[in-house]
């Protein structure tokens, strides 16, 4: 503990490089208030000179304020960022852009208010420092000015003095670091972007990344769908009307032979099927050509219960809601089919101002909990993906309604 104090005190000293340097901060923020000061005293000579000393102070508060960042950054090691602006300031509209700018006018309230104020404490700091040299030397300057002092010997005063200036030679250096420390955090705040702002711009710019990122897995997505409809399935289409077609013209075949060519077109027809419900699964081309009505008609025609469809949009939304709308429709008839054991299922889609409403409700056993399954949880994360929202009310015994909202502005 001794040494660990030792090491502080020391560094910590009026002689140490940590007082000098909040010092040298502090005073260097002086010249940099004096066209403020030249605004305030052409205010205090005349009310006339107001509108002109605040104008002039605001021509010059651009250029202060990179002298004050090159004075945090060379004195402090602390960076303060700039403002952007978007348009330079030296054409017209960046001009008036740089006006309108609430940075800018949180930069002039710190040359106007608190650049005068920072230099008042810097000068407050280097009468502190002179007074602290002054009296802690007083037998000093006794001694040079008085040479006969020492016949009249040493008064209660001077000693008085000295401890005094003592003291304010070790308070001084921490009065320079508050100076400093204050002054840095009113230039974080009024010098550097509007950290609000900044975080609401960061969330803006991350948003538009990931609906760009939707986008364009919803276009890739339309892309395999074409090539495999204009590529596998019209190949795998010819191969089974071939085989078709050998069957009922190759009637001389060995019976081997022909079980081999009916297993073949059989498999075919299969693959063909199955390569019909993985397009429609990455995006059906009905979507695209007819809207969400006709897409959504053939799905609650291939159901296995019956299920009551009504689509109410005047105006279509883009193709990214349009496509997790048809998912979720399909997904959610995909888990009341397996696990809802219900009868009837009705599907409702209406467009309420910039909201597009999805509603699926089924008169099963309820108890849906996305909790306990990965349906629901992959039903809510596609919802998510465009801002939407979902709401599931599933009590025992049923029945059970599905609400999902998603925004049409995307």
């Amino acid at each position: 503990m001794p040494k660990r104090f030792l090491t502080w005190a020391v560094g910590h000293a009026p002689w140490s490089a940590w007082a000098w340097r909040n010092t040298a901060f502090a005073v260097a923020g002086v010249p940099l208030a004096l066209p403020a000061g030249f605004a305030y005293l052409m205010m205090v000579r005349s009310a006339g000179h107001i509108p002109g000393a605040l104008a002039t102070l605001l021509a010059f508060s651009g250029l202060l304020t990179v002298l004050q960042r090159s004075r945090f950054w060379s004195l402090l090691d602390l960076d303060v960022p700039r403002a952007p602006l978007r348009t330079p300031w030296y054409t017209g509209r960046g001009l008036m852009q740089w006006l309108r700018a609430e940075s800018t006018w949180r930069q002039y309230g710190y040359h106007l208010v608190v650049a005068p104020l920072a230099a008042l404490a810097g000068a407050l700091v280097v009468c502190a420092w002179t007074a602290g040299v002054a009296c802690a030397l007083i037998f000093s300057w006794a001694w040079a000015l008085a040479p006969d002092a020492q016949s009249k010997g040493w008064t209660i005063g001077y000693v008085g003095f000295t401890f005094g200036g003592m003291l304010l030679l070790f308070a001084t250096p921490w009065l320079a670091a508050a100076v400093a420390r204050l002054d840095a955090n009113a230039a974080a705040a009024l010098l550097g972007p509007n950290r609000a702002k900044e975080l609401e711009q960061r969330v803006e710019d991350l948003a538009e990344s990931r609906a760009g990122v939707v986008d364009a897995a919803d276009l890739e997505r339309r892309r395999i769908e074409r090539d495999l409809h204009d590529g596998a399935q019209q190949r795998l289409v010819s191969l089974a009307m071939n085989l078709g077609i050998a069957r009922a013209t190759l009637t001389d075949l060995p019976p081997e032979a022909r079980a081999v060519i009916d297993e073949a077109h059989r498999e075919a027809k299969e693959a063909i099927e199955e390569l019909n419900n993985l397009v429609r699964g990455l995006h059906p081309a009905v979507l695209e050509d007819r809207g969400l009505d006709a897409a959504l008609s053939g799905i609650a025609a291939r159901a296995p219960l019956p299920v009551e469809l009504s689509v109410d949009i005047a105006v279509r939304p883009s193709p990214t809601v349009e496509a997790v709308a048809y998912f979720v429709v399909s997904e959610t008839l995909a888990n009341v089919a397996k696990h809802a054991r219900a009868a009837r299922v009705s599907v409702q889609l209406k467009r309420v101002g910039d909201l597009l409403r999805v509603t699926v409700t089924d008169d099963g056993a309820g108890g849906a909990d996305a909790s306990r399954g990965t349906g629901l949880a992959g039903l809510a994360k596609r919802v998510g993906s465009v801002d939407g929202t979902i709401r599931i009310n599933s009590p025992r015994g049923g029945p059970t309604v599905i609400t999902v909202e998603l925004p049409c502005g995307l």
